[in-house]
């Protein structure tokens, strides 16, 4: 089981876990004695923090700045204690040890009282879910052992613990440089009669693996082998919660492909009945169907995860530049990674005291906020009430983990009817008895759709028929599709007269069903259309895959569209060679 133990800096955690460690004989043979031989060299007071303290930094401060691991033993189970910093400038590495925890110890000074990280680590563990939660109010020596202190710092804190619905499991009032009440309760606090620190960690509950939860499991890749004719491909990720076996159904999201897994996979063993949550798992799909890294499965006939671009959620921030509006930040959760912005700052709020300021432009440093977080495409996820694991989410910002929380709901975007209609055409779907792959195979190219885009009258039809032609001369199946065939023709019954330009959502969208249907069939596809805006190339890239899809932007063009730029046809020999090298870095067409 796995522990951490926080709270504010000098409150005594190190000194806690030491004591304990001691007492419990849990040392490796003469451990305790090398250190105060160490101690008595340096002509330096021994400190039981000193057995888990172990980098020079953090001796010569007195501080805890990494987050120590602890192997201890009981008769009742095998723990890891994770010994936080408490210090406000470590405090990201007190959440990266408390993320990882089931239960948790929170220690107060009973001479210094309920400090302000005291109060902060409280709130952070509610953030992250730990919802048991012992209170140990150390250093009872410095106040004479005291029953009425003790009780107050119990009052004080039991309400504000009460006011975000949280509630410890217990208060102990202990002295961990006297070992009162770590491991045994002592005749110096006559008046305490509950348990020690050691019966506490006992009395925590173990958290069964979620199994019972419905089937979640984050692609983590997707492998093919082709040695003596090995056809298998094989999707490859972490169940988070519940079980499968071969013969379910499952269903991939944000895109909504249905399929039956076929086998189950493990590396270099024999093919296990099930897998069930917290298990590396390989499947085999009887349909092929096309998922890439960062797609959830789930099985078909339980609840569904959320799938949206827009998300409310509670994070916090510990990065020293705040975050702001409009600047682009990296999501990450589970395996996902998505270009993610502030759409609105509800509230921040100061987890020191649960103080709150609404309608702030920004979320400083060790700032708790409720914000709204736009996506820039629609992700898979569950709100953190339903699954924890795929509820979480880190932020990324200049390659650095800044911030972090919890998902709490879904919310509607201006494509969640279309994408809606999508999920229905992929659960529906018939698909070819001939894969994508053998296709791409049989015509040594793999299907693309190139958009040519830009301004009006810069000749994107002329480059459109040139890159056909040219592909077409060197055997690839190609089509050139103008965007008014899809106007006069599929589009016919939408079509409006002059610039009306209401309907073109629905134009591009039926463009990239046509499309879609298309790269089924394994063709290199070029179309032209005026002007693509970032949200219409989303529109398209709802429904078709976003890895089938190279832009090409001719004439002058926006610096937000990430594009193969084309300035002009002066030199479109070398144009259609860049384009050439373009299709064979991305593994479209194959170099010779």
């Amino acid at each position: 089981m796995n522990i951490v133990i926080a709270g504010h800096v000098d409150h005594g955690k190190s000194t806690v876990v030491g004591r304990l460690l001691a007492d419990t004989d849990s040392l490796p043979k003469g451990k305790l004695e090398q250190v105060k031989e160490t101690c008595r060299r340096n002509s330096k007071p021994f400190e039981y923090a000193f057995l888990l303290d172990a980098l020079k930094d953090e001796q010569s401060q007195g501080i805890t700045i990494d987050a120590a691991r602890v192997f201890f033993k009981t008769k009742k189970r095998h723990y890891l204690i994770i010994d936080a910093p408490g210090h406000i400038e470590f405090l990201k590495n007190m959440v990266t040890g408390a993320s990882h925890a089931e239960a948790a110890l929170l220690v107060i000074d009973a001479a210094e009282g309920i400090r302000e990280n005291s109060r902060r680590h409280g709130y952070m563990l509610s953030m992250l879910g730990i919802k048991q939660v012992v209170v140990v109010t150390n250093k009872m020596d410095l106040v004479g052992y005291r029953q009425e202190v003790f009780e107050g710092i119990v009052d004080e804190y039991s309400r504000f613990l009460s006011e975000f619905g949280m509630k410890a499991r217990a208060f102990i009032p202990a002295s961990g440089i006297e070992g009162v009440s770590i491991a045994q309760l002592s005749d110096k606090m006559a008046w305490y009669k509950g348990q020690t620190v050691l019966e506490a960690l006992d009395a925590f509950e173990k958290e069964p693996l979620p199994v019972d939860k419905p089937f979640r499991m984050p692609v983590q890749d997707v492998y093919k082998f082709t040695q003596n004719k090995d056809q298998r491909r094989i999707v490859a990720g972490t169940v988070d919660t519940g079980r499968i076996k071969a013969g379910e159904e499952i269903i991939f999201y944000p895109s909504g492909k249905r399929t039956k897994v076929s086998t189950l996979e493990k590396f270099n063993q024999a093919a296990p009945a099930k897998f069930s949550a917290g298990e590396a798992a390989g499947l085999t799909l009887e349909q092929q169907v096309y998922i890439a890294r960062g797609q959830l499965a789930a099985k078909a006939g339980e609840p569904a995860p959320c799938v949206s671009k827009r998300l409310r959620v509670n994070l916090f921030w510990m990065g020293k530049q705040a975050m702001t509006l409009g600047k682009d930040y990296l999501l990450k959760a589970g395996t996902v990674k998505e270009p993610v912005t502030i759409e609105e700052i509800v509230s921040v709020m100061d987890a020191s005291d649960l103080s709150s300021a609404a309608r702030k432009d920004a979320i400083a440093y060790h700032d708790v906020a409720e914000v709204v977080l736009r996506c820039r495409h629609a992700i898979a996820f569950d709100t953190v009430e339903t699954v924890q694991s795929t509820g979480r989410f880190v932020i990324v910002d200049d390659y650095e983990i800044r911030g972090g929380g919890i998902i709490r709901e879904a919310l509607a975007d201006e494509q969640q009817q279309m994408r809606e209609q999508i999920i229905q055409r992929n659960l529906k779907w018939a698909a070819s008895s001939i894969s994508r792959e053998r296709r791409w195979e049989r015509y040594n190219q793999k299907a693309i759709l190139i958009l040519v885009t830009g301004p009006r009258n810069v000749g994107k039809k002329t480059l459109a028929r040139a890159i056909e032609q040219y592909l077409f001369a060197e055997g690839k199946l190609v089509y050139f599709m103008g965007i008014a065939n899809i106007l006069y023709g599929v589009d016919a019954d939408i079509k409006k007269p002059g610039n009306d330009q209401s309907h073109r959502p629905e134009h591009l969208r039926r463009l990239a069903e046509v499309a879609n249907l298309m790269l089924d069939a394994g063709v290199i596809l070029i179309v032209t259309a005026i002007g693509l805006t970032r949200k219409e190339l989303e529109i398209i890239a709802n429904v078709v895959d976003s890895d089938l899809i190279e832009i090409i932007w001719l004439g002058e063009r926006p610096s937000n569209i990430n594009a193969l730029h084309v300035p002009n046809l002066e030199k479109m020999d070398m144009t259609l060679d860049k384009i050439k090298m373009l299709l064979q870095d991305r593994g479209v067409i194959f170099r010779p």
